[in-house]
């Protein structure tokens, strides 16, 4: 039995301590932002944060997360958000993050599979810089972490544009 801190609340889970966190929150958890991809860590499609840096959850073992570490899946997100503006609980049932708001409003996904990634990377990317550059956007996708975030579609500049559009609303305060 396990205990990890996951979209804010303590879950339970019984798996292996060497049980990728990818299949604890998928199966277990029933969480499906985080897609399996390569199994190994160079697509991103598996990306979660892990107390705001983007992680690779299909290489990370269960064990590898402490019951006190901040999980946040895509379905997190509007929660996070919420907490960061302080935001009540009723207000955040309703309240999507900025990147969720900014990838809808500019359309970005074609098949979508990668997008779980992009958003996460972007909402780490605009946590710690709140006003990117362009270089500093596509340096975030290719070159800051493990391995670049793929799309197979070719979306690359629809998500740029998304990221632009998301440091925008952040700035707003959200909407």
């Amino acid at each position: 039995m396990a205990t990890i801190n996951v979209n804010g609340a303590r879950r339970e889970v019984q798996a292996p301590g060497d049980t990728p966190l990818l299949y604890v929150l998928r199966n277990d958890l029933q969480l499906t932002g985080p897609q399996f991809g390569c199994g190994l860590a160079q697509c991103g499609a598996c990306s979660i944060l892990i107390d705001g840096k983007e992680v690779r959850s299909c290489i990370t073992a269960l064990s590898d997360v402490g019951p006190n570490q901040e999980i946040t899946t895509l379905e997190g997100l509007p929660a996070r958000w919420a907490k960061q503006k302080g935001l009540s609980a009723e207000d955040a049932k309703s309240t999507l993050h900025p990147v969720q708001q900014a990838w809808i409003e500019e359309q970005t996904p074609q098949c979508g599979f990668c997008q779980n990634g992009m958003m996460i990377k972007a909402t780490e990317l605009l946590e710690s810089n709140p006003n990117p550059t362009l270089k500093q956007i596509k340096e975030a996708y290719t070159t800051s972490g493990m391995s670049p975030n793929l799309c197979r579609c070719g979306t690359y500049t629809a998500i740029i544009e998304a990221v632009q559009h998301a440091a925008t609303l952040m700035a707003k305060g959200g909407k």
